[in-house]
């Protein structure tokens, strides 16, 4: 049987898509296993998490550093040493830099919570509401150095209900988000792909 490949997984907070991560690893058959999990803050539930699985943890608090390429640079080294196949951003609120995505940038994947390039930024649910539009969701894309802005691995689609809050189109999409995530690494690291310019193929 061929070896899982190894993903290591950064977040900033409760750790929901690293525990469907963590949930979709456990079966054999899915070709991966988390082998680090790494944070820019202290105290968050996530780390809870990967500890009581067993995985370990590591901790780049920007404050920490005198300056943000220093930040990088530590980030870069510390997920280097786990030898990662895919780095997985699971709700990490930090933008790697220069070091980072010339170490990693063709297996860094983000998702965004909703269909680039439309309402790129960290108010993707609430802009699509605001613009009215009648169908948002959730995007799967590989890091690049702009913001949203790289190859786009997979998207689905999540419609916006008559009534919508934002919390409520918020909560649906995180929903679609997690399970096009988990489904979506499952098809990378058991297929491959390639990243020719913007266009990424998984044969």
């Amino acid at each position: 049987m061929n070896t899982p490949a190894r993903l290591v997984v950064l977040i900033s907070g409760s750790g929901s898509n690293l525990k469907a991560l963590l949930d979709a690893s456990a079966d054999p058959g899915y070709g991966a296993t988390v082998v680090a999990v790494g944070a820019d803050r202290d105290g968050i539930a996530g780390l809870d998490i990967a500890a009581e699985a067993g995985v370990p943890t590591f901790v780049d608090r920007v404050k920490d550093f005198a300056t943000r390429g220093e930040w990088d640079a530590a980030l870069t080294a510390h997920v280097a040493e786990h030898k990662p196949d895919l780095i997985i951003s699971a709700g990490f609120l930090k933008l790697v830099g220069a070091e980072f995505l010339a170490a990693f940038g063709d297996r860094y994947l983000n998702t965004h919570n909703a269909l680039l390039p439309s309402f790129p930024g960290i108010h993707g649910p609430r802009d699509a509401l605001e613009y009215g539009v009648k169908v948002t969701g959730a995007t799967l894309f590989f890091v690049d150095a702009g913001v949203d802005t790289g190859p786009i691995v997979a998207q689905t689609v999540v419609p916006v209900l008559d009534g919508d809050t934002e919390a409520d189109l918020t909560e649906r999409i995180k929903e679609a988000e997690r399970r096009q995530l988990v489904e979506q690494v499952g098809r990378l690291v058991r297929e491959g792909w390639t990243i020719t310019g913007r266009k990424v193929t998984i044969p």
